[in-house]
């Protein structure tokens, strides 16, 4: 058999050769007529999926009147949790001055307090100081004695122990205790001429006043 017989039966089958080159056109597709147009649009209509097509303003229409309404809700949300806000921040600040003013009174108080230890502490000490300065006056100040007194006055000082009262101050009513009044020519105002017992004070705080003997003018 030669290349142009058929494989399965034998046969030699004719070869067709097609000598015109021009293209075969491709069948001519119709505008669909009025009626193809009424057919087709009935069949889009029967489809469930095919329907009406909804614009873009439709679908906005019920998110824009949800957000105008959820507006006036939120802006009253949120000036009440201001108005709760300043609330707030009122009682804070009322509970920081009070606790401020609190702080202040106690520590005034524990001040006080201790002041008036101290004050009691050096109060019970006065007559030991008072024999000190008798010591010293007649000159029994001396050896052991001395550095224990000196010591002693040390301490009271740096507690705060202020001995006020000496010849020649001014007579001072609310420091001194005026025991004996004389009048001389020598002074132009009640002048303090003799100190029988020096005074002390604690701070601002009088502890004891000075008991003096006053010169008057004359």
């Amino acid at each position: 058999m030669t290349a142009a017989e058929d494989e399965n039966d034998g046969r030699a089958t004719e070869r067709v050769v097609i000598r015109d080159r021009r293209k075969i056109d491709q069948p001519e597709t119709k505008a669909p007529t009025a009626k193809g147009k009424a057919t087709v649009g009935a069949h889009r209509a029967a489809d469930p999926e095919d329907e009406a097509p909804v614009t873009e303003t439709e679908n906005e229409k019920p998110d824009d009147e949800a957000t105008t309404g959820a507006q006036p809700a939120l802006g009253a949300e949120l000036e009440a949790l201001r108005t709760e806000l300043d609330e707030r921040t009122h009682d804070l600040q009322r509970v920081t001055a009070e606790y401020a003013n609190y702080r202040k009174r106690v520590d005034r108080d524990r001040g006080a307090a201790a002041e008036l230890t101290t004050g009691a502490v050096l109060t019970a000490l006065l007559p030991v100081l008072d024999d000190i300065d008798r010591a010293r006056e007649h000159g029994d100040l001396v050896g052991p004695f001395a550095s224990v007194a000196e010591s002693l006055t040390t301490v009271t000082g740096k507690l705060g122990l202020v001995a006020f009262g000496e010849k020649g101050d001014p007579f001072d009513p609310n420091r001194h205790e005026a025991v004996a009044h004389q009048t001389s020519a020598d002074v132009t105002e009640p002048t303090c001429i003799e100190v029988m017992r020096r005074g002390y004070t604690l701070g601002e705080r009088l502890l004891r006043p000075a008991m003096v003997a006053v010169a008057d003018p004359e």
